[in-house]
């Protein structure tokens, strides 16, 4: 199964913010959303992503004057992005591995969605729980 199978099912549609956007209205986006991340895109290319962590941490090191900045100074480049081709476990191996819980879904260097680490559990455990549901009418009906 692949990334791809996931965008089917959640919709492909991602919110980004410029790279020239400040910090605080990018920081107001993801709380009016309850969302963790946005893909930072310049000239509607990924350049990044800025995510919970790179605010945190930023305001830890740098002071709440970060909400001034703009976001190309906090983000995380280059972003680590995937195909609609890649298998789910790999995607899932890679966020586990880099230890990042968003991927920004590349193709043609085109954004055209985003998945996290919760999507793809969830869809993982759907499919178990099919297989263990078609497994014991299985059984049951032998």
């Amino acid at each position: 199964m692949t990334i791809a199978a996931i965008l089917q099912s959640k919709g492909s549609e991602v919110l980004t913010v410029d790279c020239g956007m400040r910090v605080g209205d990018a920081v107001a986006l993801l709380a009016d959303r309850k969302i963790g991340a946005l893909p930072v895109v310049r000239r509607a290319a990924v350049a990044g992503i800025m995510s919970e962590r790179d605010i945190i941490y930023r305001l830890r090191s740098d002071g709440a004057g970060i909400l001034d900045w703009t976001v190309e100074r906090i983000m995380t480049a280059p972003a680590i992005t995937v195909e609609p081709g890649t298998e789910i476990m790999a995607a899932l191996s890679l966020m586990t591995r880099r230890r990042i819980r968003h991927l920004p879904v590349v193709e043609g260097g085109v954004l055209i969605g985003l998945v996290s680490i919760g999507d793809l559990v969830k869809h993982r455990m759907d499919r178990i729980e099919a297989e263990a549901a078609a497994m014991l009418t299985y059984i049951q009906s032998v």
